[in-house]
């Protein structure tokens, strides 16, 4: 299983939507599409299945940046959560 990404803009904010597993690999592609949003960014997590040490650390950068985590499991928050407090 790999990641597929799907990328919906309006007028206000940009709703990228993370579908399978997401490894490091993937994180390049990723930055390039919110980087080249310009406007406010939501991730919907709810069809991410799994997600590496360097995903969950680029999406805890996310959102210390301000970038929505919509619809996040359980266990994805709480490893966010962990790492914020060990990277203090």
């Amino acid at each position: 299983m790999t990641l597929r990404i799907e990328k919906h803009s309006d007028a206000h904010r940009t709703a990228i939507r993370l579908i399978g597993r997401m490894q490091v690999e993937h994180l390049s592609t990723l930055r390039a599409l919110m980087d080249g949003s310009g406007q406010r960014i939501m991730l919907d997590l709810r069809e991410l299945a799994l997600v590496d040490l360097e995903g969950v650390r680029f999406l805890a950068s996310c959102r210390k940046n301000g970038v929505a985590l919509l619809r996040c499991s359980p266990y994805v928050k709480d490893w966010i959560a962990k790492e914020q407090e060990t990277g203090k």
